[in-house]
């Protein structure tokens, strides 16, 4: 298998954590039987999951559904040089760590059920990339596969959402280049390393999108492409977006398994229908057959996301016009301030207040029990 490995580090903005700072973050991503699920579960009940590290057995074993073999390798967990060595590789690839609670890791995927522990990230994330469609298909694209895609890229672009693919050959490079082509942004997600560029013909687009977008990846520096990540990667290209538009596929190809997951996650999922009888359209076609939206044009896409786009600017619009109850403390006010426009879970409260783990909690209580807010599924928490 050819491939290539880049460093740009001396041209790249690091939106992250460098040095010993990501080592306890890198170390949850290397802890035996743990996963992304166990991480959620850590999430949810330490709300600064690297806490785990220090905490004992029996509050490990508090823990609802953590396994007993994460328990144990978090207990016996003894890869700290290795995981040193780790960050100092994607320093020296010009990668930035970007932990579940930094303020520019993607809120969508803080919502999966097993979101990366950290992501590494050449390039920059914006807060324009909430705005972001998938757009994926076949390798083996054809003609009409190509300019569908590109017209649907572009008009995706031109309209400001990002545009996410998975920089594969065939449909997913097109859809980049044609975002980029429209003076938009575009992420693309790898299955291997942020360094690693695969195809090694997608050398040059790498090296834009590492300039106008970002390379995303929850993989080591330096995997290889194997085959068996790019599952795993699929659900982040989804979790990333907003909707998945799947142009050209065949009955078994990896763009299918993109939008099984989007539909998993509560994304829409759109195929564009191509000719009868052609093995590249028998993915699409059974997709619509099952429910998508059928797709000829951008207009389909966007009067689909559009409502998404409506509700969450009046919810905002709304919250900004209600008041803060009177008689809360400094601190009660500066919490329910934060959850006042969007639920956020426990960590992201903590993180953004700038409290104690104790002290967020005690205050969240508060509030929940004077009714100004609820508690929604995950410890997520909005005002009432």
């Amino acid at each position: 298998m050819v491939q290539a490995c880049i460093n740009l580090a001396e041209d790249l903005f690091l939106p992250s954590l460098v040095g010993k700072d990501c080592v306890p973050w890198l170390a949850l991503g290397r802890v035996n039987r743990l996963g992304c699920v166990g991480f959620k579960r850590l999430v949810e009940y330490f709300g600064d999951p690297t806490q785990a590290f220090s905490a004992s057995e029996a509050e490990l074993g508090e823990i609802p559904g953590l396994d007993r073999e994460a328990i144990a390798g978090l207990l016996r967990f003894s890869q700290w040089e290795e995981v040193e060595q780790e960050g100092r590789r994607a320093l020296a690839a010009g990668a930035g760590i970007l932990p579940f609670n930094a303020p520019d890791y993607p809120g969508r995927l803080r919502t999966l059920p097993d979101p990366p522990p950290f992501l590494y990230v050449k390039g920059q994330l914006r807060p324009e990339d909430d705005r972001a469609v998938a757009v994926v298909g076949s390798r083996s694209a054809s003609e009409y596969g190509l300019r569908i895609t590109r017209e649907l890229a572009q008009g995706l672009a031109g309209m400001g959402f990002t545009v996410v693919s998975g920089m594969a050959r065939g449909i997913d490079g097109e859809a980049h280049k044609s975002a980029l082509s429209a003076g938009g942004r575009t992420l693309a997600v790898l299955g291997s390393g942020v360094d690693v560029v695969y195809p090694p013909e997608h050398e040059d687009l790498y090296r834009t999108l590492c300039e106008r977008g970002a390379i995303v990846s929850e993989q080591p520096i330096g995997t290889p492409p194997f085959s068996y990540n790019f599952p795993s990667r699929n659900r982040l290209i989804s979790g990333l977006s907003l909707g998945v538009v799947v142009v050209e596929a065949t009955e078994k190809s990896g763009s299918l398994i993109t939008a099984s997951l989007a539909l998993e996650q509560g994304r829409e999922v759109f195929a564009v229908p191509g000719e009868a009888g052609a093995s590249r359209s028998r993915g699409t076609h059974r997709l619509i057959r099952q429910g998508a939206k059928l797709v000829e044009g951008v207009q389909d896409i966007v009067e689909e996301i559009a409502p998404q786009l409506v509700r969450r600017a009046g919810a905002l619009e709304g919250a900004s016009q209600r008041r803060v109850p009177a008689g809360l403390s400094v601190e009660a006010r500066k919490v329910f301030e934060l959850v006042e426009i969007h639920p956020l879970q426990i960590d992201e409260v903590i993180q953004k207040s700038g409290l104690s783990a104790a002290k967020v909690s005690e205050l969240l209580l508060e509030l929940e029990l004077q009714g100004l807010l609820k508690q929604l599924p995950g410890k997520r928490f909005v005002a009432n």
